[in-house]
């Protein structure tokens, strides 16, 4: 049998609004808010696929490949605390379409293939701090990133010293 791996499709945020998102965080939480995500960390999930074997891994990449739909432009305008989940989160106050009709595919196709799939409904975000102890102020709006998504990607999620580090496996590029 072969090894399983920790997987999930998402969103890449291109590195230089990685370092601006950085610097908003350091500028609008206090230190003591919670755990920073590592820039490198910072993505939107599409669909969490959890523990899956190489075979499971190669059948999903293969579906996903088949995935024809243009790119489309995210716009990070939005942020949030889930208590619940000691979670501080940006996002998007008006999700493109593009995006919705990718993650549910996805999200569709990992169901299909026995990958458990929250019933919650999909809310695009990205964490930007994990284990917050109590509420924190969230900043006023008039944030805001614009990121044109051609691509999405197959990542590997690694727990090593530590640290939880995602490594890209596969790119799927949208159609123009």
């Amino acid at each position: 049998m072969s090894e399983s791996k920790r997987v999930f499709f998402a969103i890449e945020i291109p590195s230089k609004i990685q370092r601006q998102i950085v610097r908003w965080r350091a500028d609008n939480f206090p230190e003591d808010a919670g755990r920073p995500v590592a820039a490198a960390n910072m993505h939107i999930t599409l669909a969490f696929l959890g523990e899956i074997s190489a075979e499971k891994q190669a059948a999903l990449a293969t579906m996903a490949g088949r995935i024809r739909q243009p790119g489309f432009t995210l716009h990070l305008d939005d942020a949030g605390q889930w208590l619940r989940s000691r979670v501080v989160w940006l996002g998007t106050r008006q999700p493109p379409r593009g995006l919705l009709q990718l993650a549910n595919l996805l999200r569709a196709q990992a169901a299909r293939s026995g990958c458990y799939q929250s019933p919650q409904p999909f809310h695009p975000h990205l964490t930007l701090l994990r284990n917050t102890a109590h509420a924190v102020p969230i900043p006023a709006p008039g944030f805001h990133w614009e990121i044109p998504v051609n691509e999405f990607v197959l990542y590997e999620s690694h727990f090593l010293n530590g640290r939880t580090r995602y490594t890209p496996l596969q790119r799927w590029t949208l159609s123009e």
